[in-house]
């Protein structure tokens, strides 16, 4: 799942030869625009504002924690907290 920004024909040939399906809206000027599943688009729209909301609590955008059980425990914390809003 990408970006409008890498709809390009060697992106999705990568991907096609990895044996996955892009899924890359096409941008407006493209000639033969491909197909794209809006559903699936959607959920990743939905994890990115979930994960920019994640920065805006400062212990986690600027990681204090040391060790990766505490950070992962306050990231935890910060989800929850995002959730019950």
């Amino acid at each position: 799942m990408a970006d409008r920004a890498y709809d390009a024909e060697h992106f999705h040939d990568a991907i096609l030869d990895l044996g996955a399906t892009p899924v890359i809206p096409p941008r407006h000027n493209r000639l033969r625009p491909h197909a794209c599943d809006w559903t699936i688009y959607k959920e990743r729209n939905a994890i990115e504002r979930l994960f920019n909301k994640l920065k805006h609590f400062r212990r986690v955008a600027t990681r204090y924690d040391k060790l990766l059980a505490n950070f992962m425990g306050f990231v935890t914390i910060a989800a929850i907290h995002i959730l019950i809003r």
